[in-house]
């Protein structure tokens, strides 16, 4: 346990228990984070609305993952977004802040509406655990469906991981009194946990082993009524409740589940954070010829590239990039 005065709640996860049941979750509150992302890119509104959901999502899924594990949630649509991409690294040791990069591809000439689930086709929905060098990374999928990201997060719970599973979230621009306008996002994430679930231990893993579906598990009495009255306190709760900033997580969880006992756990403080690097380029373009590289160099005779989560941009000499650089 932790005392919760001195806790700074922006740019935070915050890791719970429901002792009166077998029930855990989080809640998670990004600003700083949000804004380190979208304004990278000038997105459309039904654009920043999908990738502040995912950034979101990405936050509250992530904090599950172990030390340096990587969590990747990724969308792939023939629609007019066709992907959306999120990371999650875990901390390099405890006490550290993890790191959530996130951006999105869409053609704007398709764009259309107001809704932006509307903006994905048909595609999948998916979750991947990077364990780190020599470990076999973990994958799962679940198609868009659902009518929000979030009810395609649910689903690939439910589905993969036999977890009943539910988020309630809230995001948006927001305007404090002397400040400026800014993006603000919160959520809740509620899951009843098999003994037997690898997200339960923080261990990537496809769902077997003995596990109990999630028909099986809510066929009990007690079971089924205990995650029925959770669901009716998270659909209780109010939308400027989760994004704050002025209801603190700590009373949140009071006023929703005092009934159900709630503990809390250390924070997750979380930062924007990208892995691009000049070393990483080099290395992407480490296969390639120098004929090859002759294709991808400018007019002006260099090698550029831009990443797309934070924007950085690398000028490269095409003479020292590629499998027969010149190293001198």
């Amino acid at each position: 346990m932790i005392s919760v005065n001195a806790i700074a709640w922006d740019d935070t996860v915050l890791p719970f228990q429901l002792d009166r049941s077998d029930i855990r979750g989080r809640v998670a509150r990004l600003d700083g984070v949000l804004e380190g992302i979208l304004k990278q890119h000038d997105y459309p509104p039904v654009v920043e609305a999908l990738v502040a959901e995912m950034a979101l999502l990405t936050a509250l899924i992530g904090q599950t993952v172990k030390l340096r594990w990587k969590l990747s949630l990724q969308v792939q649509s023939n629609g007019p977004v066709r992907m959306i991409a999120t990371d999650y690294y875990g901390p390099s040791k405890e006490g550290e802040p993890a790191r959530i990069r996130a951006y999105a591809s869409y053609d704007a000439a398709r764009l259309s509406g107001n809704n932006p689930f509307d903006q994905l086709g048909e595609g999948y929905f998916a979750i991947m655990i990077d364990q780190g060098q020599g470990m076999q990374p973990y994958k799962g999928i679940t198609p868009l469906a659902g009518g929000t990201l979030r009810a395609c997060a649910e689903s690939y719970f439910a589905q993969s991981e036999q977890l009943p599973t539910r988020f309630n979230l809230s995001f948006g621009r927001s305007t404090e009194p002397g400040e400026a306008e800014r993006w603000r996002a919160g959520g809740i994430m509620l899951q009843h946990m098999p003994k037997a679930s690898p997200f339960a231990s923080g261990e990537g893993g496809s769902g077997e082993g003995g596990l109990l579906t999630v028909d099986d598990l809510l066929d009990d009495e007690e079971t089924a009524e205990n995650w029925n009255r959770a669901n009716i306190l998270l659909d209780s709760v109010e939308l400027m409740e989760l994004i704050g900033p002025q209801v603190p997580p700590t009373d949140l969880l009071v006023r929703l589940f005092h009934e159900e006992q709630p503990r809390v756990y250390p924070t997750q403080p979380v930062h924007f954070g990208c892995t691009c690097s000049e070393d990483r380029v080099r290395q992407s373009l480490s296969i390639y010829s120098a004929k090859d590289i002759e294709k991808m160099t400018t007019e002006d005779g260099r090698v550029t590239a831009d990443c797309q989560f934070c924007g950085a941009h690398y000028d490269l000499d095409p003479a020292t990039v590629g499998f027969e650089a010149n190293d001198d």
